[in-house]
């Protein structure tokens, strides 16, 4: 919820020449929010009531390490798409080979919105969990026309205290939604070794930025390698790393 007083402010901020983009980093509010009180900056009750940010924030009664979680989700398989009267649709695709992931997934919608209800739609291999309200481009500013590696994919000031706080629960998402773990062996001697390592692989390059960003701030070591399709691979293999994933992530399920 913002009071008229932020919301004429935000608004004056555009009108002084800045963009959308530069008010939201300025303010730390949407730009989807900003954009729309150009229109209309009066505070609609459904708004008031429902939106979970407040003050340019995630609401108190919102659970950070949740959202954390299903940021990364999001950045990694998810997508906002818009129906009738500018309700939007959160999907995230889950592979149907671990269903503990679509649960978790579901759990996470609920926890994040909890007014709001949580559908399974099938598709051959696949599962989207889909959730429907006005307030999912104020979770998640980073929506906007195109694919998203196709344009820039920025964290909003309270989207990276967020990850601050809780950066494991961000990663488990990507990984969750755009990696792996695998285990690779060989055999020496007669006797079998195994190397688990964790893969993830995305087409943008800020959303590889935020992964490894991240991965650095929890002190996990990792390599990057550029495919032919555009897309980058991070691998993280040394052991110590490896346990520090396993212990905070593992694997999917």
């Amino acid at each position: 919820m913002y009071d008229l007083a932020t919301r004429s402010h935000a608004v004056a901020l555009h009108h002084s020449g800045l963009t959308f983009s530069e008010v939201s980093r300025a303010t730390g509010i949407s730009r989807y929010s900003i954009r729309q009180w150009t229109l209309d900056i009066t505070p609609s009750p459904l708004m008031t009531a429902e939106c979970p940010l407040t003050l340019g924030r995630l609401a108190p009664d919102r659970p950070s390490a949740e959202y954390s979680y299903l940021l990364g989700l999001y950045l990694g398989d998810g997508c906002l798409s818009e129906g009738r009267r500018s309700v939007y649709a959160l999907r995230i695709a889950c592979g149907n080979t671990w269903p503990g992931l679509i649960d978790q997934c579901e759990q996470t919608i609920r926890a994040v919105m909890p007014s709001n209800g949580v559908l399974r739609v099938p598709a051959p291999g696949c599962t989207s969990v889909v959730s429907t309200s006005k307030h999912w481009p104020c979770l998640f500013p980073q929506h906007g026309p195109g694919r998203k590696h196709e344009r820039a994919i920025v964290l909003a000031p309270w989207q990276q205290e967020i990850v601050a706080a809780h950066p494991w629960e961000l990663l488990r998402g990507l990984i969750h939604s755009d990696g792996c773990r695998i285990v690779n062996w060989t055999a020496r001697g007669g006797k079998r070794y195994e190397y688990p390592r964790y893969f993830f692989t995305n087409s943008s390059a800020d959303i590889i930025g935020i992964f490894t960003r991240t991965l650095d701030a929890v002190g996990v070591t990792w390599k990057a390698a550029h495919r032919p399709n555009g897309s980058t691979n991070i691998s993280i293999a040394r052991r110590p790393s490896v346990a520090l994933m396993d212990e905070h992530i593992g694997p999917k399920y």
